[in-house]
């Protein structure tokens, strides 16, 4: 649901804009408490999944196509601060590498798709796992659950949006029922990618999951007389140690899968139009859509403007969403850090 030039006027573009301005700003700050050294790179690595699933597109009906837009995803897996910064780095490179969104709705789409479907995401999720037992797991289905859900509200904002600042003359009925029907459509494909991307993570490495924190119980031991007792704190591990505890395993096969799907599953996805725009054309307003500044960029339409294989610009795209999301999380990340804590970590790498 990538919002293009030319859908909404002058004013609500603006104000859209300030709207992610002060979302990214707030994320900015907010997500210091997210990130440390060890999950920066895994939100780099969410970034790029985002990044190369978001061109998948899959079929949800007769002539039309849905792509994941990856808010509930991200939310659940670093949280829901970090999950704004992550879904506005790819909302960025697309519109400037690919033109893949427009740049006046630069501000429109990061408002829908990098805050809204972050915000309804995360809140349908904690809520579902108020009501589920309290353990991993849990997060799996709460998590499809909440990304069902984000699409259609989402649709739903833009709906409000184009009736503030749409331009064009069009029954408003109309509009809601095809978005809110299409995109709920592509609501229960987003659930499924979501609900399998989770899964696989908590398998894994439930430890790393955001919303998975807290519901490990504690370990308990049974004692000479029947009593449960807490289990002993492990012993901490040395610093650099080799261990179960580290990301590497997972920052590696996670940017391998990223980088097939953008490479080679790619060259599958349909060519449909996507929800929005099969709504625009059915409606009569996809003509005010005006021509990107960069249309005529070598990687516009993911390399199709340039004659690049999509699968080339896929990875390009997946290097430099990992490269910009990277630099940016750690630099978060090492504000979060107290300057104790930065000294110490200085003085243990001298040490070794």
């Amino acid at each position: 649901m990538h919002v293009p030039d030319g859908f909404l006027n002058a004013p609500t573009s603006v104000a859209t804009g300030a709207v992610a301005a002060a979302g990214v700003a707030i994320a900015l700050r907010k997500a210091q408490g997210e990130l440390d050294e060890r999950t920066a790179p895994l939100a780099g690595l969410t970034a790029a999944f985002v990044f190369a699933v978001q061109m998948l597109n899959f079929p949800v009906g007769v002539g039309t196509s849905g792509h994941l837009m990856g808010g509930a995803l991200a939310a659940v897996l670093v949280g829901p601060w970090t999950a704004v910064l992550c879904l506005s780095v790819v909302l960025l490179v697309q519109g400037l590498l690919f033109a893949d969104g427009g740049l006046t709705a630069l501000g429109t789409n990061i408002s829908l798709i990098g805050i809204t479907t972050v915000v309804v995401g995360w809140v349908v999720t904690r809520a579902v796992l108020a009501v589920l037992p309290k353990r991993p797991a849990s997060v799996v289905p709460a998590s499809a659950v909440g990304a069902l859900i984000s699409v259609p509200v989402a649709a739903l904002v833009f709906v409000l949006l184009f009736a503030f600042g749409g331009e064009a003359s069009l029954s408003l009925g109309a509009l809601t029922a095809s978005m809110l029907g299409w995109h709920t459509l592509i609501g229960i494909g987003e659930a499924v990618i979501t609900g399998l991307t989770v899964s696989a993570v908590v398998a894994v490495r439930p430890d790393l999951v955001h919303a998975a924190r807290g519901l490990r119980p504690a370990l308990q031991l049974k004692q000479a007389d029947g009593t449960l007792a807490p289990a002993p704190a492990p012993e901490p591990e040395p610093v650099g140690a080799a261990s179960r505890g580290s990301v590497k395993p997972l920052l590696i096969g996670g940017g391998v899968v990223a980088l097939a799907l953008a490479g080679i599953v790619s060259f599958f996805a349909s060519s449909n139009p996507d929800g929005l725009e099969y709504v625009a054309e059915g409606e009569g307003f996809l003509d005010r859509a005006r021509d990107h500044a960069f249309g005529d960029f070598a990687l516009a339409d993911y390399g199709e403007v340039g004659g690049i294989p999509v699968g080339v610009a896929g990875i390009l795209g997946v290097a430099v969403v990992v490269a910009v999301g990277v630099v940016l999380f750690r630099l978060v990340a090492g504000k979060s850090r107290p300057a104790g804590a930065a000294a110490g970590s200085r003085q243990e790498n001298a040490v070794r």
